[in-house]
């Protein structure tokens, strides 16, 4: 009798721990859903620079960094660029642009920023002698 009484358990027990599974995959894959309908993805492509940066596409889905570091996002290896330059952040389906305390500071559109910058779709982003520009799709 204790033998049934514990193999009724164990089953129990196992489709407690399935459906719990089931309940909390079903609203992550919601909240995936709702934020790639919800959100605007931007990216970001190289105009204007080296050879290896002239044309590169990157979108942008989370904090993007730029800088002359190798840990940064984006690497620029110029001179005039700081190690962590400037960052690309996600803000709702904004897209905020903030100068990092570089020394020679980041452009938007020919103005240097000096603080943090909500960036619209066309956007012109200089950083050193490298110019990015930004668009929503």
């Amino acid at each position: 009798m204790v033998d049934l009484v514990l193999l009724a358990g164990r089953i129990v027990l196992v489709a407690l721990l399935y459906l719990f599974l089931y309940f909390a995959m079903r609203s992550g894959i919601g909240l995936v859903r709702g934020q790639r309908r919800d959100a605007a993805i931007w990216a970001i492509d190289v105009e204007k620079g080296s050879k290896q940066l002239r044309g590169l596409h990157v979108d942008i889905l989370g904090p993007v960094v730029i800088g002359r570091s190798p840990s940064s996002d984006i690497v620029i290896d110029e001179p005039f660029v700081s190690a962590t330059h400037a960052r690309f952040t996600l803000q709702g389906p904004a897209l905020v642009l903030e100068d990092l305390n570089s020394t020679n500071g980041t452009m938007v559109n020919g103005h240097l920023i000096g603080q943090p910058v909500t960036l619209r779709d066309g956007d012109e982003v200089q950083v050193g002698d490298t110019i990015m520009r930004v668009s929503r799709r």
